[in-house]
């Protein structure tokens, strides 16, 4: 028998946990982030069960070549970064920690190529060690990042404030250019940037936007604002899940630069 060959690389899409009319419990993700990996990463689009009573880090790391950090409405628990939890930390998603964070960690070991969006930003902050905000707009001289609460999608994702790059860093060089304008959903943000976490780009108010992993052997680029939208059109969307799709093809055809990076 012939073995199938399979054309497209497979990138995790973390779930998120849902109850639909306040008795049916999902796990689901947007459409707009199946969108953005199957038509600008070139991938196939696997939604996962963020539950570690149902997979295992292990199991993923075997069966996707990437991971999508989706955004969601729970935050990381405040425990994961040694503080106590209070109202202003929100609801949460104590599943997801088990298995994000670690996932993270294990991606970062192998080059196994990642890319966060809002929470997984957060999380990939707290997964190396550092810590967040439960509210950026109560800081003196913050903007109120959250999710405008009315209007259509196209208010809600709109672009509202601009990101300016490290002057030569990852992300000037990936998006051409220094300063560029983005959406923004999200009520936290990094207070201490973990171990060989790179700011590599803020908001106007200082909040960090753009960040990597410091010497990581693969991709590891993760934004705050949420370019899933529009991912096919936005100049800065696009190049973005442009380059996590070549990262994720390459890992899919036996590229392992954590190898490549112990040899040399």
């Amino acid at each position: 028998m012939t073995k199938h060959k399979r054309q497209r690389p497979v990138v995790g899409i973390i779930g998120n946990s849902y109850v639909i009319n306040d008795r049916y419990p999902t796990h689901s993700a947007g459409t707009m982030n199946t969108a953005a990996v199957a038509e600008v990463a070139g991938a196939i689009p696997m939604i996962i069960p963020s539950d570690p009573r149902y997979v295992g880090v292990d199991e993923l790391l075997d069966l996707c070549d990437g991971f999508l950090l989706t955004g969601g409405r729970p935050n990381v628990h405040p425990s994961e970064y040694g503080e106590e939890e209070t109202p202003a930390h929100g609801a949460f998603d104590r599943s997801r920690d088990a298995i994000t964070l670690p996932l993270i960690r294990a991606c970062v070991d192998r080059g196994q190529p990642f890319l966060g969006i809002c929470r997984g930003f957060q999380e990939v902050n707290v997964a190396l060690g550092g810590t967040l905000y439960p509210e950026i707009r109560d800081l003196p001289g913050r903007m109120n990042h959250r999710m405008p609460p009315d209007g259509s999608l196209e208010e809600c994702f709109a672009l509202r404030h601009s990101v300016t790059f490290t002057e030569g860093g990852v992300f000037h060089k990936l998006m051409g250019a220094r300063e560029v304008m983005t959406n923004t959903l999200h009520g936290q943000g990094i207070a201490r940037a973990g171990c060989r976490i790179v700011i590599d780009g803020h908001a106007p108010d200082g909040t960090p936007e753009a960040i990597y992993v410091k010497d990581a052997p693969g991709f590891t680029l993760s934004v705050q604002w949420h370019p899933e939208w529009n991912a096919g059109n936005d100049p800065v969307s696009r190049p973005l899940f442009h380059a996590f799709g070549q990262a994720v093809t390459a890992w899919a055809e036996g590229e392992r630069p954590a190898a490549m990076a112990r040899s040399a």
